[in-house]
């Protein structure tokens, strides 16, 4: 066995020596070699050093598992060392894969849910198609409710997106392709609509890829029948109700409905057409899509439309609601300054700069309203409201107070109360945050923009 020179090392603490003090045998260098041959050349002593090498050598000894050491003399143990960062020896580890969290596609539908559909498709196509393996379009509206879980006013759009082009029916097959391969089994419902609406070569709704859903809507809600004899009527009806949907959904008032804006703003679109689906009363279904609603709209705008040339001009509008609007505000629509105007004619409004106006005007909860109503009254562009600003607006409603012999509220009592109602973060000032967090916020606005 080989000899170790650094006996320096040894730990006379751990030996049983009365008769040589522990600094002495420090200082005896050859007297320490010689104890430590002594200490080596036992049994004990060498069938430790021999297991230590053997488990050094096969690597397997865990430092932090390891037992004590066997005692080096009758009064003393070996105490392990405490484990620190330089001594520990790291478990080797499995890496984990990333799951993966984005699907350009969507996320994959499970297998089950795939046969599950595929079972429902052959059932229906059986069940409902004169032919069996193709359905034409007077049946295919119980695909669209029962497979696509869409409203049954989408099944026109829906059947030609999925048919060829010189086909007047759709194959089980196609809507395989379509339906399941296209992965809008397991999407939600906004992308479904968006999908079934949009063009194959854009990636945004207009005014005209709502059309054909609205002209199915007409042909066969039993709440619309009446409206077939007057096709100029369901024109109207069918304008109106997509300027609702861009006044609410559109907040980017480009034209342009995007995927995201659905899904962000379209909630409650999405909800009136189930409802308007399963209910037979149209007037029922206020939002959007209600004719009562439409009629109220066009008759207004009928009545200021003087000349009958569908637009309205400026001393038109100061008429609206039995002279409700302040001259100040209607300069400031008119200026274009809360929505610009469609119309291409200079100074007139047409009918659907009308719809947009009128729906904010009627629906000030709405924050598109908020958000009309703010800009009219934002004289500074800053998208805060001054009480200066509110005082330049008020000051025509006091002059009609004292024209009428009423008695006058005067300006700092309102200021008052709507800083108490609204009680903006600002405390000099009003944002259009301010009015969202509060629902009276369409009541001071009110108070300057009307009566």
């Amino acid at each position: 066995m080989e000899n170790y020179s650094d006996v320096s090392l040894l730990n006379t603490d751990l030996l049983e020596l009365p008769e040589v003090s522990a600094s002495a045998l420090k200082s005896n260098a050859i007297l320490m070699e010689s104890l430590f041959d002594q200490w080596l050349s036992l049994p004990e002593s060498n069938r430790l050093v021999m297991s230590l090498l053997n488990e050094a050598k096969s690597m397997t000894t865990d430092p932090l598992t390891s037992k004590r050491l066997p005692t080096l003399s009758p009064k003393c143990t070996l105490v392990p060392a405490p484990v620190t960062s330089s001594n520990r020896t790291a478990s080797p580890r499995t890496a984990e894969p990333i799951r993966q969290f984005y699907f350009k596609h969507g996320r994959p539908v499970p297998q089950e849910m795939i046969e599950e559909c595929r079972f429902k498709i052959y059932e229906l196509f059986n069940d409902h198609a004169e032919e069996g393996e193709r359905m034409r379009i007077n049946e295919f509206k119980i695909v669209t409710k029962e497979v696509c879980e869409l409203p049954s006013f989408f099944s026109t759009v829906l059947f030609e997106k999925i048919k060829n082009e010189n086909q007047d029916y759709v194959t089980k097959e196609a809507f395989y392709d379509y339906w399941i391969e296209g992965n809008l089994l397991n999407t939600d419902q906004a992308t479904k609509i968006f999908t079934v609406l949009k063009k194959p070569d854009v990636n945004y709704l207009t005014h005209d890829d709502f059309k054909p859903m609205l002209y199915e809507l007409l042909e066969t809600h039993p709440g619309l029948e009446f409206l077939k004899s007057t096709p100029d009527s369901q024109e109207r009806y069918a304008e109106t109700v997509i300027y609702k949907i861009f006044f609410y959904v559109n907040r980017m008032e480009n034209g342009r409905i995007t995927l995201r804006e659905l899904k962000r703003n379209g909630g409650t679109l999405m909800e009136a057409m189930e409802q308007v689906d399963d209910e037979d009363d149209i007037n029922r279904v206020w939002n959007f899509f209600s004719y009562e609603q439409f009629y109220t709209i066009y008759c207004q705008f009928w009545e200021l439309d003087s000349d009958n040339d569908f637009l309205i001009e400026k001393e038109s509008l100061i008429r609206y609601g039995n002279h409700a609007l302040t001259y100040r505000i209607v300069d400031r629509i008119f200026a274009e300054i809360p929505r610009k105007f469609t119309s291409e004619v200079e100074g007139k409004m047409g009918y659907e700069d009308f719809v947009y106006f009128i729906t904010a005007e009627e629906d000030k909860l709405a924050e598109p309203s908020l958000e009309y109503w703010l800009r009219c009254i934002d004289l500074y562009g800053d998208e805060v409201l001054t009480w200066q600003e509110l005082q330049f607006f008020y000051e025509e409603q006091l002059h009609r107070m004292e024209c009428l012999g009423l008695e006058p509220i005067y300006f700092e009592d309102i200021l008052c109360m709507i800083f108490d109602m609204i009680n903006p973060k600002g405390g000099g000032f009003i944002t259009l945050r301010d009015l969202k967090g509060r629902s009276e916020g369409d009541d001071c606005l009110r108070d300057y923009d009307s009566r």
